[in-house]
């Protein structure tokens, strides 16, 4: 025969993996007479074609980067095998440290495996470093008084928002920059806040604090205002003050008195003026009212003189107690004169040495002391003439105890007599029973006869005969001589 074509039937055998097996293929020929020849092929097929696919480039990311995120770091292309589909590559990382906490290389083998355990095995370098500072906030600037502690982060303020890709727990750091100000307690603190990571990325804030001394020094001391007495006004008292910075302060004292030096009372201003090393001042001020006691302690005594005493008496031994003798004294009542606090009675005479009743009775002097502490002193001196000698007295009158008017020449008047030569005007006045006054002559002649006048009582001009009351002055013509009024009853007849 010819023409004849094979044909075959397949057996197949699995093999040691999905993409691998065993083929016996038995191929039959037979010609027109149904000669038939049989032969066996085997046919063994095999995976040992590696898969191919292509790795991510060598990146490098910052630390805080997921580096498992493959979004971030890149994944595995054009996975392709010769017999296997749908392979996915994995990945094994082994990682050597870098240079600090943050930062470290992956060396990252990406793997991809068929169904007959073909490999392919590529490597990716991730580098991951930290590059990125640190952020946070600083305090604003501020202006603080100089007794502030200005690393008291209460009053001048602590960073706030530490922030960092990476690392955690970090505290800022600050150093000072110190500029002078206007004044010694014045200056400015430029106060630099650092802040740095694990890997030594730093940032750097700055903030500005003013420091001033605005406030003026305070009294420790205990300052009223008192009043007192003259006598008792105390001492400058040496007060204590202080500052919130200086140690050297300035104190400036005044003292000034309304007082005019006379006893009005008046008041006393203490006034300190206290000054800082930055000229913050303040005023501090006593008033002190003070009471003047007139009377004080001065005690003054009356005395008598004799208008002829012709010696220098001294005023001053007319006072007593604790008293400044550089006061003043002067005549507040009388015709005098005195030479500093010395008086002379004698003076009181005129250029005749000779005087009148006016220039006898009460002189007064008056010591007035100034100062702090003024006062007035009166005294009063009585001047009299008991040293005069009189060449004639009361006991030398010769005055009548009767009037009879019947002409027969006995007591017909009224008579003073027995002084004559004391050359004494007599004043004469006369009074009846009831007090009235029926007779006034102030320079009389015994020349009364018993004449009524409208306060009398009786016939033919005269008074009723009856008992009459008398006074007599008698005051001398030459050096104001005058002795004591001399009273006495008279008997009158007029029938």
């Amino acid at each position: 025969s010819t023409g004849l074509e094979a044909t075959f039937t397949d057996s197949i055998t699995a093999g040691s993996c999905a993409n691998s097996y065993i083929i016996s293929r038995e191929w039959t020929l037979v010609d027109e007479c149904d000669n038939t020849t049989s032969l066996t092929q085997m046919i063994t097929v095999e995976d040992n074609t590696a898969p191919t696919f292509t790795v991510p480039l060598d990146v490098t990311v910052e630390c805080n980067v997921d580096v498992n995120d493959l979004n971030l770091t890149g994944d595995v292309t054009d996975e392709a095998d010769n017999c296997s589909t749908g392979l996915e590559a994995t990945f094994t990382d082994t990682i050597t440290a870098g240079s600090c906490a943050n930062s470290y290389i992956i060396s990252r083998e990406w793997t991809l495996v068929d169904e007959c355990d073909n490999t392919t095995s590529l490597t990716q370098m991730i580098t991951v470093e930290d590059n990125t500072a640190p952020t946070f906030t600083v305090p604003l600037d501020v202006t603080v008084e100089c007794n502030v502690d200005v690393n008291d982060l209460n009053l001048t303020g602590d960073v706030t928002d530490e922030a960092d890709n990476c690392s955690t727990g970090l505290e800022a750091t600050f150093t000072d920059t110190t500029q002078p100000g206007s004044c010694p307690n014045n200056f400015i603190i430029t106060r630099t806040w650092t802040l740095i990571d694990e890997c030594g990325n730093q940032t750097d804030l700055t903030q500005t604090i003013t420091v001033e001394d605005t406030t003026a020094p305070t009294l420790v001391s205990d300052l009223q205002d008192i009043s007192v007495t003259c006598n008792d006004i105390p001492d400058v008292p040496n007060l204590v003050f202080e500052d919130a910075c200086s140690t050297n302060m300035t104190v400036t004292f005044n003292e000034v008195s309304n007082s005019d030096g006379t006893v009005q009372d008046y008041t006393i201003i203490r006034e300190w003026f206290v000054e800082d090393e930055c000229g913050n001042g303040a005023f501090f001020t006593q008033n002190i009212d003070v009471s003047v006691n007139v009377e004080s302690e001065i005690e003054g005594t009356d005395t008598e003189l004799c208008i002829l005493d012709d010696f220098n008496f001294d005023l001053f031994d007319l006072l007593s107690g604790n008293f400044d003798i550089n006061g003043v004294w002067t005549v507040t009542l009388g015709d005098a004169t005195i030479d500093g606090s010395l008086f002379n009675p004698s003076t009181l005479l005129d250029i005749n040495g000779e005087f009148t009743e006016a220039d006898l009775g009460d002189y007064k002097f008056t010591y007035t002391v100034g100062g702090i502490c003024p006062s007035e002193t009166e005294v009063t001196i009585t001047i009299n003439d008991d040293c005069v000698v009189l060449p004639c007295g009361e006991e030398d009158l010769i005055i009548s105890k009767a009037v009879t008017v019947n002409n027969d020449g006995i007591n017909e008047f009224f008579t003073v007599g027995g002084v004559e030569e004391c050359g004494f005007v007599i004043e004469l006045q006369i009074f009846n029973r009831w007090g009235a006054k029926i007779y006034d002559n102030s320079n009389y002649k015994n020349d009364w006869n018993g004449t009524a006048s409208k306060g009398s009582i009786g016939n033919s001009g005269f008074v009723p005969t009856g008992t009459y009351y008398y006074i007599i002055k008698l005051k001398g013509s030459t050096g104001g001589l005058e002795l004591k009024p001399i009273t006495g009853p008279i008997y009158v007849s007029t029938n």
